[in-house]
């Protein structure tokens, strides 16, 4: 699925995703829990102001941002 990804060019140029937009849905990102890099990918896993963590997939050669995974997140005690 692809999205809009609001990004923050770091000191080194590096994009780092901010808020993402699902449909009408604009998410914020709380935290940045990884990254990592495949040929041609840039993957984020981040946790949303929605309370669900997400992967985020850069296809740096099409510089496009897909929806790459997506887990509900645990809702707490009453």
């Amino acid at each position: 699925m692809k999205i809009h990804v609001e990004c923050y060019a770091g000191y080194r140029g590096e994009q780092e995703p901010r808020a993402f937009s699902l449909g009408e849905r604009r998410l914020q990102v709380v935290s940045l829990l990884d990254r990592w890099l495949a040929p041609e990918y840039r993957y984020f896993k981040v946790a949303a102001s929605d309370g669900n963590t997400y992967i985020l997939r850069y296809d740096e050669t099409r510089e496009e941002w897909e929806l790459g995974a997506f887990r509900k997140g645990v809702e707490g005690p009453p």
